[in-house]
């Protein structure tokens, strides 16, 4: 078997990995969803984005179905969401974006990742001023005709499409305040919605040479197998 065998053992066990950390994550977002709008995903316009998301990772409905009635028991616990900030090597502005029933558990793991690679935790706003909160959702494209779409979805929020020609999907972009606005407009013109998310983007990035963007990197990489964190936001160019 050898080294070809090892690497495709590797390769196989970062993809369950990685599998299994859209499951959790998926998971929690189903608790909070069903603790603050129901489980009835027709009542529940968060619950119907999140069931989207979990077709979109091959999530079996088996699971989401299961999660669905773990949240809706009145012993099961609820997560918080917590956003940290601060900075990785170099001087590197970051966002943690995390969900947890234990947030002292949670921050102090996420400070240990910044201290372990020579950054440094902030205070509420240290960073966040330097990021725009964002709404996107991928569509099928199927017979859908760009020109025609902006104009339909304009006055709902959109702010940007695009056109992905490798996965056939339309993303669209609008202002995270905008988010239930689109769900409901895409919904009611039957298009059919693959994944939503909502999202932090910079407003300016910025350039490091090859090994300190590796440096950087790497903290992020330790951050995102963790699973109390949901996703780490940068504005490395």
């Amino acid at each position: 078997m050898g080294r070809i065998f090892e690497t495709r053992k590797a390769t196989m066990f970062k993809r369950y990995a990685k599998m299994a950390k859209a499951f959790t994550k998926i998971g929690r977002e189903i608790v909070m969803a069903v603790k603050t709008g129901g489980p009835n995903p027709d009542s529940n316009p968060r619950l119907r984005a999140i069931i989207q998301n979990a077709k979109a990772v091959n999530m079996p409905k088996t699971n989401v179905e299961g999660a669905i009635k773990r949240a809706s028991e009145k012993d099961t616990g609820n997560y918080d969401e917590v956003i940290y900030e601060g900075y990785a090597p170099h001087g590197v502005p970051v966002l943690v974006e995390c969900t947890s029933n234990n947030p002292t558990r949670t921050v102090a793991s996420v400070r240990l990742y910044f201290n372990r690679a020579n950054g440094a935790m902030g205070t509420n706003g240290s960073v966040a001023f330097m990021f725009e909160r964002k709404a996107m959702f991928k569509i099928e494209a199927g017979n859908l005709n760009k020109d025609d779409l902006e104009l339909e979805l304009i006055d709902f929020g959109l702010e940007d499409l695009n056109y992905d020609e490798e996965n056939k999907q339309f993303i669209i972009q609008t202002a995270f305040t905008d988010f239930g606005k689109m769900q409901s407009a895409l919904e009611q013109h039957k298009i059919n919605v693959i994944e939503t998310s909502k999202i932090y983007i910079p407003t300016t990035t910025k350039e490091l040479a090859p090994e300190q963007e590796a440096e950087v990197m790497a903290m992020i990489e330790r951050m995102e197998e963790d699973d109390d964190i949901e996703a780490v936001y940068h504005n490395l160019a």
